[in-house]
């Protein structure tokens, strides 16, 4: 057993290179330049192609490039505005007055590309930092989100829950819940539109409502989704929608009560005919229409839950999860996992899951959240 010597001898040309190109691979560099060409693209297609087509005439190439200029200045503020655009004009300045062989006429003419490169760097530097600090309050953000999930599992007399979830940027848009009540267990899953920190951020407000509403009117799964569309259609300029599923278990009882919101529909195995079954039902997603017309075509339905049975719930980040060669998982392979280990306890299924989509995706990163969660009736 060899025992890692974690004193410090110094701080040399070593110590430093090991510390710059750490984190440094293949995979990582062909993640992030791809990463910064969609960006760089997203931010041409706003700042010229945009305004090309409205005109419907092509630009001239400087004006593409002065266009492009401003809108990235845009993005500074003020004071680094200035700074960034007197830094390029003496790039551009020194260059033209070397060309032309008249810069030993300018006094500050060999000041000018130095001037450019340390305000370019100052500039450079001052964004790293508060990028660093923005990266602070997003690992913070994300650690209150983790720690508002339920846990992984619940385990009754008559009813196991196990979960997954797994967010594909810092934070996420996917909401799962499984709240105890006395009369029963809910399980609600959820998918905010959008992605990043305002997703995030509106699916902590939906949890909390839900968690409200369960505990002040024990509605029932319909009643429940019917209330939070109120509060989602209150705010006229919110054009947020969520797509989801609520289901209740009774203790006690052989069935469960189930709606789905424009949800991915769940799978459900049934153990005496040792099949599958998908749980359809009818219903727009939250936020798309009036509460009045939700009422109306939200379907509930009621469903047999005996020992031995299980029902898979999930968000579409688990079925739209692409591999190398760019093929989507899909719901075949979901139904097939649970046509083969469906009678298993809801730890076990959750874990061939999770193990079949990474050997699936490699070493590919789920582009959306990924979150399931499995309830199972354990055969006693």
């Amino acid at each position: 057993m060899g025992l890692k010597n974690e004193a410090q001898s110094g701080y040399g040309t070593k110590k430093f290179y090991q510390e710059y190109v750490s984190g440094m691979s293949r995979e990582r560099f062909s993640k992030e330049l791809t990463a910064d060409t969609e960006r760089l693209k997203l931010v041409y297609k706003e700042a010229v192609e945009d305004i090309e087509r409205q005109q419907g005439q092509q630009l001239p190439g400087h004006i593409k490039m002065l266009r492009l200029f401003s809108d990235l200045a845009q993005r500074l503020n003020p004071t680094r505005r200035l700074i960034f655009g007197l830094g390029s004009v003496s790039f551009v300045a020194y260059y033209v007055l070397n060309f032309l062989d008249i810069i030993q006429y300018f006094l500050i003419g060999d000041l000018l590309l130095p001037f450019s490169f340390l305000s370019m760097f100052m500039l450079l530097l001052i964004e790293l930092l508060e990028k660093s600090d923005v990266q602070k309050e997003i690992d913070l953000a994300r650690e209150i989100q983790l720690s508002l999930l339920p846990g992984t599992s619940l385990s009754k007399d008559n009813l196991e829950v196990y979960s997954f979830a797994h967010t594909a940027k810092e934070v996420g848009g996917d909401y799962l819940d499984v709240i105890e009540t006395e009369k029963g267990t809910y399980v609600v899953i959820a998918d905010v539109s959008g992605k990043g920190l305002s997703a995030a951020l509106y699916m902590v407000r939906l949890q909390a409502l839900v968690n409200l509403i369960i505990e002040k009117d024990h509605p029932s799964p319909k009643e429940l989704f019917l209330q939070l569309n109120n509060y989602i259609k209150s705010n006229s300029k919110d054009k947020t929608f969520v797509t989801g599923c609520a289901a209740f278990f009774p203790n006690d009882e052989d069935h469960f009560e189930y709606i789905r919101a424009g949800h991915n529909i769940p799978i459900y195995y049934n153990k005496e005919r040792d099949t599958t079954f998908k749980l359809k039902a009818n219903g727009f997603a939250l936020g798309m229409a009036s509460t009045k017309l939700l009422d109306k075509n939200l379907e509930v339905k009621k469903f047999h839950f005996k020992p031995g049975d299980s029902v898979l719930f999930y968000t579409d980040g688990l079925n739209e999860s692409r591999n190398e060669r760019d093929e989507e998982y899909g719901e075949e392979r979901i139904e097939s996992l649970m046509e083969i280990y469906g009678s298993l306890h809801a730890k076990t299924i959750i874990g061939k899951v999770q193990s079949s989509l990474e050997a699936f995706i490699g070493s590919v990163s789920p582009l959306d959240d990924v979150t399931f969660t499995c309830v199972h009736r354990p055969e006693k």
